[in-house]
């Protein structure tokens, strides 16, 4: 599978800040995702704390999945829509992380999960027709199965809130994904196979 520039320029982009964090854990905090850091008017940590990530395996893990679906939203879209999708996916992973945790000084977050699940629900409005395999099921299943039940993956663990994974993110990034897919000119049919990694996006939550 051949992969897109403009996906590589993406994967090198949260390479070097998350590498960068890797080493340096200034920057790291700098950086993340906080709900006291954003109080004070940091910004910036909306759009940067998408680039980050704990470690390498969280690192490839959404690396891989934007590998698989990044291309054919680039193909179908262009590549100037396909940054509109990512970039306003992960804003809106982000915004909707803050509104659900605004009153959680010590919440922290990073990683590119709410982007890369909104190019992932582009992909699946924009090829109804692909199959996926996910791990341990060794049956390809149709997107838009997928595209509902982890919608209702994340609305269960939104809920819950059990574990460390930024479900409010995968949330918000979808529907960043769905809006912004949804209103591309052309719906194109593709009959293809995919296999589908995990991703997510690590959180602490010391309140």
């Amino acid at each position: 599978m051949d992969i897109s520039i403009y996906t590589l320029i993406i994967i090198a982009i949260n390479a070097l800040c998350s590498f960068k964090g890797f080493q340096d854990r200034s920057f790291f905090e700098t950086y993340s995702f906080t709900i006291s850091g954003l109080k004070r008017g940091e910004l910036l940590r909306f759009l940067v704390s998408g680039f980050l990530h704990v470690d390498l395996q969280h690192l490839l893990f959404n690396m891989i999945t934007l590998y698989f679906f990044a291309n054919n939203v680039i193909y179908s879209v262009g590549p100037l829509y396909f940054f509109i999708i990512y970039f306003g996916s992960l804003i809106c992973g982000n915004v909707l992380s803050y509104y659900f945790h605004k009153n959680e000084p010590y919440y922290t977050a990073v990683g590119a999960s709410g982007a890369v699940t909104g190019i992932l629900y582009a992909a699946i409005l924009l090829y109804p027709g692909m199959q996926l395999y996910l791990y341990f099921i060794p049956i390809p299943i149709p997107s838009y199965i997928v595209g509902v039940g982890y919608m209702l993956y994340s609305i269960y663990g939104m809920k819950r809130r059990t574990d460390n994974i930024g479900h409010d993110a995968h949330f918000g990034g979808a529907i960043g994904g769905c809006i912004n897919g949804s209103s591309s000119f052309r719906i194109p049919f593709v009959d293809g196979h995919y296999s589908c990694c995990a991703h997510t996006d690590i959180v602490s939550n010391a309140s």
